[in-house]
């Protein structure tokens, strides 16, 4: 099997992973992102509503999507991580370096390098996830992800799928840049300071890595993904109307109506599911990595 087929099916496992232990606390934040302020009091306020209004199983509702796309979109992460990882270390051999460590700089770089290449699947998955999290429960606008992209495509094309796809560009280019460069140095250091290899690192530790790197993405990015989220449900329907011309004008839009707290809202479920979906996906990556080694 070539090391590309690995890391992809490798990604595939982790993404999987994270969609399963993630989607609970994403469809809190999601809810609190897009919400006019003071709907919810807090993150348990908004749980408790939707648990009562719209049952238990509203917590995975549009699961159907994240659970293909954010599988692929992990494979797509790991994919173009693990190419960009290879050609650093291949520059890094012909200078006679040790191609074994790579330099923060080009762990950085590797990492945005996947996060580019992650949007352009990442941004339409997400959009779709988020029309049906956000959907009304009683007289919803689509009836499944299928529908949602027919009746997006329908009305607006490809620019409709791919709405608020800047602010993608930015949050997967500076979260992941950061994200994989953090992972990447805790195994790195590991293994130097063990003289171990990577396939012999403690799979709780792969967790606890996976975790931290989570909460280093998260704090760079979470702003810009409430730009996101807005943009993507900005038109949602006739009666809201479009409120935002551009990314930019909805910054400075939510700044002015709202202040700086809208940036942070919806945090907290973020931060409660970040440990356990980062940690599930490194998990997920690294134990299928090791499977798929023995074949």
């Amino acid at each position: 099997m070539s090391k590309t087929v690995k890391d992809l099916t490798a990604g595939t496992a982790g993404g999987i992973c994270q969609v399963l232990v993630g989607q609970p606390f994403d469809i809190v934040k999601v809810r609190m992102q897009t919400s006019a302020k003071g709907t919810y009091t807090g993150m348990l306020d908004c749980a408790g509503g939707i648990l009562k209004n719209e049952g238990p199983l509203a917590f995975y509702k549009g699961t159907a999507t994240p659970l293909l796309g954010i599988g692929v979109c992990v494979s797509i992460q790991f994919g173009a991580l693990e190419y960009a990882k290879r050609f650093f270390a291949s520059q890094n051999a012909a200078r006679g370096q040790d191609s074994g460590r790579l330099s923060r700089s080009q762990l950085f770089s590797a990492g945005v390098f996947a996060g580019l290449a992650n949007s352009v699947v990442s941004g339409p998955v997400e959009h779709i996830r988020i029309r049906l999290q956000t959907q009304s429960n009683t007289s919803p606008l689509y009836s499944g992800p299928l529908d949602a992209v027919k009746k997006i495509y329908a009305q607006r094309g490809i620019a409709g799928i791919y709405k608020g796809q800047v602010a993608t560009l930015y949050r997967e280019a500076s979260g992941y840049g950061i994200y994989f460069l953090a992972y990447e140095e805790l195994v790195q250091r590991e293994m130097a300071k063990k003289g171990i290899r990577r396939d012999q690192i403690n799979p709780l530790n792969a967790v606890l890595y996976g975790a931290a790197a989570g909460y280093a993405l998260w704090a760079v990015i979470y702003p810009i993904d409430m730009i996101k989220s807005r943009m993507q449900t900005d038109g949602f329907s006739v009666e809201t109307g479009k409120k935002y011309k551009s990314t930019w004008d909805c910054v400075r839009t939510v700044w002015r109506t709202e202040g700086i707290s809208a940036f942070t809202r919806g945090l907290g479920p973020t931060l409660i599911r970040s440990p356990f979906a980062n940690g599930a996906t490194f998990l997920g990556f690294e134990l299928a990595m090791r499977a798929l080694d023995k074949l």
